[in-house]
């Protein structure tokens, strides 16, 4: 190479050298878009810091602005420029900040407050100005892109810290133990309660004022939204100091949700919520809270009870559900409100085992035995008395072991001493329905409401067999009677065997019973056919009969009124005529009885003249009733002559007398009556009588009869 040759190559390096030289003394800069650069001054006029870190007002030292992606010319001869990354905080993560410069904080705080001016700490020289404190921050930052001086703010994220190291030891140990207390805490995740975790979230703050000696759980403040200070479930911590929050466990609680919380400013524990089953009531013992007015009435003498929300048993009980209750604040003890049964029985208990202490009462009977008596007493607790239950016992369990066994166990106690041993056990029934009775006043007494008390048999001890000697000897007595009604019962059954087997022969000549039975039915039923026919038949004639007489009856009756009223107008009518008719036949009467009379005088005459011809009135008769006898004799053709003639009296000679003869004698015999004033010489012959009136008669007639 010839030295023109090395001469030029020597000019171009000189000039490579002073344009880089140039460049550099420019202060030439590229900034990455992913990048920020913050500046150091190495010198001002202003001076240097004493203090301070960051330069405010332009003096030596770490600027407050940063610069962001580009060409920047930054003289090396004046400023230094540290190129950090951007801050990147994942989707639901949280970053914490620790401020490098600002006001020392207060004795009484731990975090530096929040200030709203430093535009979420990407405004330095707004923090400081503000009032921005050094130290780890209340504020938190969430998801997004940041370009933070980290010469003045250190980034604490869940997988990197962001900061310019500054050759402090000291810091960055502390920086260590804070991302370690955080993470531990969990603090890089939000809170996040599940609902079905059931759980619930109890709050300790640390930071603010402290609670006073006289609370141990801090009172709930500003938990409104419409509160101007509403902290919004601890995730604003100004807010919560500004409403007056203590430092400590906190009243308030976090139910289901997501909350991003600062883990340095609060800490979180989660608890089971409080699950009050069906059956059961929850009485509130509450820790905190103001002092309440006792609502428990005069009469209760066993403690206060006070309204919800004060300090004290509390007066309405919690019903079954589900509670966010803070446990810290108090206690919930639950009452069952369904029938409880406690069983005086070794070895057994139930469920809630209230009785697992319980067991059989000892007794000492009237006969000086000695028994255990098992026992079950069935009582519930009325969920509105349930809190005083609690105030006056403390919990149930010691309700039975304090006041329900003792109770009970000398009740019985007093009861075997007046009954035998038989007649605790015969008079079980009695004993136990008196005991259901009283012991009812003695468990009112307690607030608690008996139901029933059950009684079991007595037992005796291991080392005592008199009590099973007396069983035995009932148990004997009772198998005699039974075995007495098992022969009875055996007797029965023979006799029903002997029935049997007398069925059985029976059955074998079933068929001709069956035929006689059947024809012994069919005639019975015949003759009860018959016998409804007849009485169908008589009860349709006795109808048919009721019938035709009540229409007879009609009829008579209506032809009875028609005939009374026609009688009525025919009497009238006659009642008229009659009165002419009267006077009519009066008048012809009187003449009618005259012209009679006067022929009576002359028939009169007549006949006396006809009787003087016959010789006298006597005679006159006799021709009279012979002349009808004789007419009577013809017309009726009565033999006069019988075939057999019977005779009256002695047979005169040559004469004897028929009965036509006997009565035409006795006709002229002297035993008719002549009459007074009749001579016997002027009367006619008897005999010539009987002559003429046998001449009368026809022979011819005489002889055909």
């Amino acid at each position: 190479m010839s030295f023109m040759e090395v001469s030029t190559l020597i000019k171009i390096g000189i000039g490579i050298i002073a344009l880089l030289l140039l460049i550099w003394l420019s202060g030439f800069r590229i900034i990455p878009n992913d990048r920020v650069a913050i500046i150091e001054k190495w010198w001002s006029r202003k001076g240097s810091l004493n203090e301070q870190i960051i330069a405010l007002n332009g003096e030596a030292g770490y600027q407050p602005d940063v610069i962001r992606g580009g060409i920047h010319f930054l003289t090396p001869l004046l400023f230094k420029v540290h190129t950090v990354p951007l801050v990147t905080i994942p989707q639901g993560k949280i970053a914490y900040v620790f401020a490098r410069d600002g006001k020392p904080l207060e004795p009484t705080q731990t975090l530096g407050k929040i200030v709203a001016e430093g535009n979420n700490f990407q405004d330095v020289s707004g923090f400081i100005k503000n009032g921005g404190q050094k130290g780890p921050q209340r504020g938190i930052i969430r998801e997004g892109t940041y370009s933070f001086n980290l010469a003045q703010f250190i980034i604490i994220t869940e997988n990197k810290t962001y900061y310019l190291p500054m050759g402090n030891d000291s810091e960055q140990k502390s920086i260590i133990n804070m991302a370690q207390k955080i993470s531990e805490r969990n603090g890089f995740d939000p809170v996040v309660i599940q609902g079905e975790s059931d759980l619930v979230g109890i709050v300790t703050v640390h930071d603010g004022p402290s609670l006073g000696k006289d609370n141990i759980i801090c009172p709930t403040v500003s938990d409104d939204p419409s509160d101007e200070n509403y902290h919004n479930n601890f995730q604003d911590p100004e807010k919560f100091l500004l409403a007056g929050g203590y430092r400590g466990r906190q009243y308030q609680v976090l139910a289901d949700g997501t909350y991003f919380i600062n883990r340095l400013f609060a800490t979180i524990e989660f608890i089971k919520k409080t699950v009050i089953p069906v059956g059961f009531v929850g009485v509130v013992v509450s820790y905190t809270g103001a002092k309440g007015i006792d609502s428990s009435g005069t009469d209760y003498k066993h403690g206060e009870l006070v309204e919800n929300g004060f300090r004290g048993v509390w007066s309405e009980p919690l019903m079954p559900g589900k509670y966010a209750f803070n446990t810290y604040a108090g206690s919930i003890i639950q009452v069952p409100t369904t029938n409880v049964i406690l069983k005086w029985i070794s070895n057994q208990s139930g469920n809630h085992r209230y009785d697992e202490n319980l067991k059989e009462v000892s007794l000492i009977t009237k006969d000086a035995f000695e028994p255990s008596l098992p026992l079950s007493v069935v009582f519930h607790i009325d969920y509105k008395k349930a809190p005083m239950v609690i105030q006056r016992f403390g919990d149930v369990k010691m309700l039975v072991d304090q006041t329900l066994d003792p109770m009970v166990s000398a009740y019985f106690k007093n009861i075997g001493q007046t009954k035998t041993l038989i007649e605790l056990i015969q008079q079980r029934n009695e004993i136990q329905d008196q005991s259901s009775v009283e012991m009812k006043n003695k468990f009112t007494h307690y607030n608690l409401e008996l139901e029933e008390v059950l009684i079991g048999t007595p037992t005796s001890s291991k080392n005592d067999s008199n009590i099973e000697q007396i069983l035995t000897q009932l148990r004997s007595r009772q198998i005699a009677k039974e075995q007495l009604e098992t022969y009875e019962t055996q007797q029965k059954a023979a006799e029903k065997e002997k029935e049997l087997k007398e069925a059985e022969a029976i059955a074998k000549q079933q068929t001709s019973l069956t035929e006689s039975d059947i024809n012994i039915h069919i005639q019975e039923n015949q003759g009860k056919a018959e016998l409804m026919k007849s009485r169908q038949d008589a009860e349709k004639i006795q109808r048919l009969s009721e019938a035709d007489a009540y229409k007879v009856k009609q009829q008579a009756e209506a032809e009875a009124y028609r005939l009374k009223q026609q009688a009525e107008a025919e009497a009238y009518k006659l009642k008229q005529t009659g009165e002419a008719e009267a006077y009519k036949i009066k008048t012809v009467g009187e003449a009618d009885a005259d012209r009679e009379a006067r022929v009576g005088i002359s028939k009169g005459i007549a006949a006396k003249e006809q009787v003087n011809a016959y010789g006298g009135s006597q005679y006159k008769i006799v021709q009279d009733v012979m002349n009808n006898f004789a007419e009577a004799i013809k017309t009726s053709k009565v033999d006069i002559v019988p075939k057999t003639i019977i005779t009256s009296g002695a047979k005169e000679e040559g004469n004897v007398h028929n009965a036509f003869e006997s009565l035409v004698m006795l006709l002229l015999s002297d035993k008719l009556s002549l009459g007074e004033g009749v001579r016997t010489e002027d009367s006619k012959d008897a005999e010539q009588i009987k002559k003429e009136i046998l001449n009368k008669i026809k022979p011819t007639e005489i002889e055909n009869k």
